[in-house]
C-alpha cells in the first residue's frame, strides 16, 4: 500500500472514529444516560424512593441521602426517580407538605419494630441541596411547581435553621436543635457547625435567586466558617464558634487526618467556579492538603478505614474519598495526583461490589463532575451535560 493510500485509510478511520464518538456522546447528552446513576439506583433505592444505607444494620434513610439521589436524578435527566424519590421524602420526612415542614433527617426501624421518622431534627446540608435540586430542576424541565417548593423550602430554612451571632453575623446551623446547647442560658455563648454543610456553589445561587433575602449573610459566614479554622488546609468535622475566642476546629488532627464530614469541603471547593469571588481564599486555604496528597504514599490499596491513617493518607483511604478529591486536585491544578487518584477510583470500582452509601454518593459527585456529566456556573446554576443540546 502507498504512502498516500496509508494516509487516506488512516484519515478515513480517523473521521469514522470520530463520527461515532461524536454520535454516542450526542446520544448521551441528549437522554442523560448516566450508568454510575443507573447502578446506584437498583442497589440503594427502593421501588417506592426511598435511599436505603445498606453499610447499616439497620438500613437507614437519611434526608442527606434523598436530597443527594434527587440531584443526582436531575443530572442523569431521569425526571420519574426525581418525582418518586421527592415524593416519598415528603410523604415520610416532611408529614406529607414540605412547604410546612423541614425534613426530618433520620428514617428507619423505630424500637418497637415500627418505620418511621427515628430523629425529627432537620439536616440544614440536606435542606439546602434539596432546595437547589428543585430549583434547578424548575427551569432545566420547564416545571414552575418545583420552583415554588424551593423557595417555599429556602425561606424555612432561614427561618429555622439559622442563628443572628455576635461577631459572625447571620450563620446557618446544622439543624434546627441542639447546636447551640442552654439556648437559654444568658452565659451560653457557643455555637457549633458543619464546614461541609456549605456548598457555597448552592449558597451562591440562593443569593442571587432572591436577592432581598438574608441569603448573602449566610454566605459570607459560611465561607468564614470553612477557611478560619482550615489550619495547614485541614479542614474540619466540626468547628466551635464563641464570642472570646472565635472559630475554632472541635479538635485539631494530624496533618494527615481528614475526617468522615469534612472530605466533602474538598468536594465542594473542587467543583465550585473558578470565577466565583470566594473560590480564590478557598482553594488557598484547602490547598497545603492537595500538596500532602500529592506527595504521599500511591499504592492503591483498599481499605475500610474512614479517615487517612497517619503513615499513608493514600493508602488506606476509603475509595470515596478518593473520588471527592477529584475535583479539588483538578482545581489546584495537581495533575499526577489527579491522575493516580482517578486510576485508584476506577481500579477499586465501588459501585460494583460494596454497599457502602457513602462511597457511592461521593463517587457519582466527584467522578460525574470529572467525567463531565455536570458543572457549577459562575452564579451557582447547574449545568448538566444533557442541557447542552
Amino acid at each position: 500500500m502507498s504512502s498516500f493510500s496509508q494516509h487516506l485509510l488512516g484519515g478515513i478511520l480517523t473521521l469514522a472514529f470520530s463520527t461515532i464518538t461524536s454520535t454516542v456522546h450526542a446520544a448521551d447528552r441528549h437522554c442523560g444516560n448516566w450508568p454510575a446513576w443507573n447502578k446506584f439506583k437498583q442497589i440503594f433505592i427502593s421501588d417506592a424512593g426511598r435511599v436505603i444505607d445498606r453499610s447499616l444494620p439497620e438500613h437507614i434513610t437519611t434526608s442527606e441521602g434523598q436530597a443527594y439521589a434527587i440531584m443526582f436524578a436531575l443530572i442523569a435527566n431521569d425526571r420519574a426517580a426525581f418525582d418518586l424519590i421527592l415524593q416519598w421524602t415528603e410523604n415520610n420526612l416532611s408529614q406529607g407538605d414540605l412547604s410546612t415542614q423541614l425534613p426530618a433527617w433520620k428514617w428507619g426501624a423505630r424500637t418497637d419494630g415500627s418505620w418511621g421518622v427515628i430523629d425529627g431534627n432537620s439536616a440544614s446540608d440536606a435542606d439546602l441541596w434539596l432546595a437547589y435540586a428543585l430549583h434547578e430542576a424548575a427551569g432545566l424541565w420547564q416545571e414552575p411547581k418545583y420552583a415554588m417548593r424551593a423557595s417555599s423550602l429556602a425561606a424555612r430554612i432561614l427561618r429555622e435553621g439559622t442563628a443572628d451571632i455576635p461577631g459572625l453575623g447571620l450563620a446557618l446551623l446544622p439543624g434546627r436543635y441542639g447546636f447551640h446547647p442552654d439556648l437559654n442560658s444568658p452565659e451560653n455563648k457557643t455555637w457549633r457547625f458543619n464546614p461541609s454543610y456549605f456548598p457555597i456553589q448552592v449558597l451562591r445561587r440562593f443569593a442571587n435567586l432572591y436577592p432581598n433575602s438574608d441569603w448573602h449573610k449566610i454566605l459570607s459566614s459560611s465561607v468564614q466558617i470553612i477557611i478560619q479554622p482550615s489550619l495547614q488546609g485541614i479542614a474540619s468535622d466540626w468547628v466551635f464558634y464563641s464570642v472570646e475566642q472565635g472559630l475554632q476546629a472541635e479538635k485539631i488532627s494530624p496533618v494527615s487526618a481528614v475526617g468522615f464530614d469534612a472530605i466533602r469541603v474538598y468536594l465542594w471547593a473542587g467543583m465550585l467556579h473558578h470565577d466565583d469571588e470566594a473560590s480564590p481564599n478557598l482553594i488557598k486555604n484547602l490547598a497545603p492538603f492537595g500538596h500532602l496528597i500529592s506527595t504521599s504514599n500511591n499504592s492503591p490499596k483498599k481499605s475500610p478505614a474512614t479517615i487517612f491513617p497517619t503513615k499513608s493518607p493514600i493508602a488506606n483511604m476509603p475509595v470515596g474519598f478518593s473520588a471527592a478529591l477529584l475535583p479539588f486536585l483538578k482545581s489546584v491544578k495537581l495533575d499526577n495526583a489527579l491522575q493516580i487518584q482517578h486510576r485508584r477510583v476506577i481500579a477499586l470500582t465501588p459501585l460494583d461490589g460494596t454497599g457502602n452509601y457513602y462511597d457511592q454518593v461521593l463517587t457519582l459527585f466527584g467522578l460525574g463532575w470529572l467525567e463531565g456529566r455536570y458543572k457549577f456556573e459562575v452564579q451557582g446554576q447547574l449545568k448538566p451535560r444533557w442541557s447542552c443540546k
